[in-house]
């Protein structure tokens, strides 16, 4: 009996022995999940989505490159961009060029090559359809291939034009730093500034998801947990001033990415197994 009573306790203190290196081994896991680079890819590829959306809004409202003649313009492009017109079709063609050397937009992004819109519609009309494809196009040396599409759904209960984005992206990042592909659904709403002929004033809100591969190769899902906001007004532009993201890369916990609560910076942070680690957005 005493035997048998050594034998047990023996074994309980093995499986606790188990038990309790298998439960360091998970939390040494967890701890040394750092790796915020999925999390950046997925906010590069957001921000280039959007702002093609950007120069297509900006195109379809002047009609005109005089507006990005001037300096001290509000608007996203600049002096080096030009827009040519086909109004001959039923759908009208704009295509915006930046030309084969980079330009610098008065966002601060450099841009080369030319974004096609086809416009079934005027800008602001319901059910205007507007296709942007990428030719030789190129962000800050990353280059952008695909399209996407941009449905007008007319006002909303609270008066703010709506616009359904399907996009289906690729972009192959600078310095062969690998392939993002992007597949996103999204809504974006135009909360203020439509009465105006300012750029400054205008905000934007985005909901909705995406999956794609992250550079290094691995897929991802992602779904907007808070409403992405797109401040307008100069020196605002360039990055979401606030919102969340749950980004789920495939075996790996969910990065949770917050662009702060409406200042102008890139900043943002990822929280991963609950620790939170500060990123520079691209």
């Amino acid at each position: 009996m005493k035997t048998k009573s050594i034998f047990s306790t023996v074994l309980i203190l093995s499986i606790a022995s188990v038990s309790l290196f298998s439960s360091c081994r998970k939390k040494d896991v967890e701890e040394k999940d750092s790796d915020t680079s999925s999390a950046t890819d997925q906010s590069l590829a957001s921000s280039i989505v959007n702002d093609m959306t950007s120069i297509a809004d900006e195109a379809g409202r002047t009609n005109t490159v005089s507006s990005f003649r001037t300096s001290n313009s509000t608007a996203i492009l600049s002096s080096c961009a030009t827009l040519s017109f086909d109004t001959m079709a039923a759908a009208k063609t704009v295509t915006v060029d930046f030309g084969s050397t980079n330009c610098q937009g008065n966002d601060g992004r450099y841009r080369r090559g030319a974004l096609v819109l086809h416009f079934t519609g005027r800008y602001r009309d319901s059910l205007t359809v507007i296709t942007v494809t990428p030719q030789n196009y190129f962000v800050n040396d990353n280059q952008v291939t695909g399209s996407k599409t941009i449905t007008n759904n007319g006002h909303n209960a609270a008066n703010h034009l709506v616009y359904s984005i399907n996009a289906n992206i690729q972009i192959l990042k600078a310095n062969n730093g690998g392939t993002i592909t992007w597949q996103s659904s999204r809504q974006r709403e135009w909360t203020a500034g439509e009465q105006t002929l300012s750029w400054q004033d205008d905000m934007y809100s985005i909901t909705g998801s995406a999956t794609g591969t992250s550079a290094s190769g691995g897929s991802f899902q992602s779904v907007i947990t808070s409403p992405l906001i797109r401040n307008m007004s100069q020196g605002c532009r360039r990055y979401f001033t606030a919102g969340s993201i749950a980004h789920t890369p495939a075996g790996k916990a969910t990065r949770y990415i917050d662009y702060g609560n409406g200042a102008c910076d890139a900043l943002a942070t990822v929280t991963i197994n609950g620790n939170v680690y500060p990123i520079t957005l691209p």
